[in-house]
């Protein structure tokens, strides 16, 4: 048993290496990329337990910007493997809930250290590989905010653990905080290798156990995630990650009794379908479920007439084709003012007509490739609708590629009708979608910003006047848990900006906050009582 009282180190956020020409981080992420290109194709398995589980159903793993080549294999799984791991998770969850608090978060706190040092260009190839982001954008996301996640959830932990009640003369109230009752199913996506990470870490410093399913495009990346949580230390079966069909895992996981939670990021339709399974089956559950979602986003940027173009344009640039807008808080619908709307139109095309597409081991690349065909495809079909509708001018872009890679060309159009196609559906890719109000409707404007998606999740004002920025604040509440003035509604940053959106874009539980983490904690209060009383009487009885 630990004795003592341990002080977490006080976490500030990883700096972003600026991989500029000439720099070593530069040259070392480039040879990391092209050594894990060109190496022997890999066979990732599934993790279950202390196990590398491996099966005769091979999936292979190829680069989006180059789909004919192919990186490795993945391991697909099936019911026998979910239940496995659900298995291997249960056998270890009484030790791991008995390690103190402060063992478990040495693990983490070691894994931010691995990736901040000798993992950090192999997590950042990986990537640039398995997801074609150029190397700002991976460093952001699977060097800097996975560290981030890593090094602030302990210091939450820490701030939990100090969170007790009062204590009266003659007695002692304390509350305990242990993991839930059973296993907690993590579902994670392809766009973010520290949400991947997060949404099974999270859960596990709290002393939970996790069957982790990434995405079938992330498990390249995912593998090194694994790679690093056991050499940071993490007993075997505390994270278990399987690779096999959704609705099979489904199946498995929300009919069992040890079921204690989700933790979710993807599409809305799938995390409304998950609660409904999750509720037909409450009863068969052992406790009440903790089931938390980041979903889906139309991200708004709100443009006033007191604004300043070249921050518009910026942020419009930035916020809707950065990682080719595979990002839930992507910009995809604008409102610009009438009355800037000529030097902003010309801004945006002289912009794109300088940025560059291609593969990410090109540093000057811009933009690269969209995740998979589908996602492709799927893009492709709204901007065939773009092309054709009479409601729509498409300004930039309009054309895709997939011969050698699902290329996407960042395109804006702008629409007459505020509630066109493109304004209300996520797209989840480089295609923006901009109206031109009149000045004196911005009252109305803001009525269209708030009730023309089902979304809440990320939004942005620019404007110079304060009383146009308070109103706006205020009048769009609740259209965003992500409220951004004069910048760009992406890129909220661990322990600054937590994350999370309402309405249709999820349950608001804020990752990179201490509020995500109190969601995987069960907490039991204890009272002792020094001198217990000997009589049943009390004084009023006389």
């Amino acid at each position: 048993m630990s004795k003592g009282n341990f002080n977490i180190p006080y976490p500030i956020n990883e700096p972003i290496l600026s991989y500029a020409p000439g720099s070593s981080e530069r040259d070392e992420v480039a040879h990391m990329y092209r050594e894990m290109f060109s190496q022997k194709a890999i066979d990732v398995p599934m993790y279950i337990g202390g196990e590398e589980v491996r099966t005769g159903d091979k999936r292979p793993m190829s680069p989006p910007h180059d789909h004919q080549h192919i990186l490795g294999h993945f391991n697909y799984g099936e019911a026998q493997h979910v239940n496995a791991a659900i298995e291997a998770a249960l056998a270890a969850r009484p030790a791991w809930a008995g390690l103190p608090w402060n063992e478990r978060a040495a693990v983490f706190l070691k894994a931010a250290d691995l990736l901040a040092g000798p993992y950090r260009a192999k997590i950042n190839a990986a990537t640039m590989l398995a997801q074609s982001k150029n190397i700002f954008q991976a460093e952001i996301d699977a060097a800097c905010e996975l560290i981030d996640f890593l090094r602030f959830n302990a210091h939450f932990l820490q701030e939990i653990q100090s969170v007790q009640p009062d204590s009266q003369d003659g007695i002692w109230n304390r509350l305990e905080y242990r993991g839930l009752e059973g296993f907690v199913f993590a579902i994670t996506p392809f766009n973010f290798t520290a949400i991947a990470a997060n949404l099974c870490a999270a859960p596990a410093l709290m002393g939970n156990v996790v069957v982790w399913k990434p995405a079938d495009s992330q498990v390249y990346s995912a593998q090194v995630i694994m790679e690093v949580f056991k050499e940071a230390g993490l007993p075997d079966g505390v994270i278990n990650m399987i690779t096999c069909d959704g609705p099979v895992a489904g199946d498995v996981v929300f009919k069992h009794p040890d079921f204690a939670g989700l933790h979710f990021t993807g599409s809305t339709g799938v995390f409304r379908h998950l609660w409904q399974e999750i509720g037909a089956n409450i009863g068969n559950f052992k406790s009440y479920p903790r089931i938390v979602g980041e979903t889906g986003g139309k991200d708004f940027v709100l443009a006033h007439s007191s604004s300043n173009v070249d921050e518009v344009v910026t942020g419009l640039i930035r916020g809707a084709f950065e990682f080719q807008g595979q990002k839930c808080s992507a910009a995809s619908r604008a409102y610009m003012p009438s009355s800037l709307w000529p030097e902003i139109k010309s801004k945006l095309i002289e912009h794109l007509n300088g940025i560059k597409m291609g593969s990410p081991e090109d540093f000057g690349n811009f933009v690269t490739a969209v995740i998979d065909e589908r996602s492709f495809d799927k893009i492709q079909g709204y901007l065939s609708f773009l092309n054709e509708s009479n409601e729509v001018e498409v300004i930039a872009g309009g054309a895709a590629d997939k011969s050698k890679g699902y290329f996407v060309e960042p395109t804006i159009a702008v629409t007459s009708n505020p509630l066109s196609r493109t304004m209300v559906e996520e797209i989840f890719g480089p295609v923006l979608t901009i109206y031109v109000y009149q000045d004196e409707d911005f009252e109305e404007t803001m009525d269209l910003v708030d009730s023309t998606s089902e979304y809440a999740l990320t939004g942005a004002v620019f404007a110079k006047d304060r009383l146009v920025i308070d109103r706006v604040t205020k009048r769009l509440e609740h259209a965003a848990g992500n409220f951004y003035v004069n910048d760009k509604p992406t890129g909220a940053a661990v322990g600054q900006q937590p994350f999370g959106g309402a309405r249709g874009s999820g349950t608001n539980d804020k990752a990179g906050s201490i509020l995500n983490l109190w969601r995987w904690t069960s907490a039991r209060t204890i009272k002792e009582t020094f001198a217990p009383p000997t009589d049943y009487r009390y004084p009023f009885m006389g």
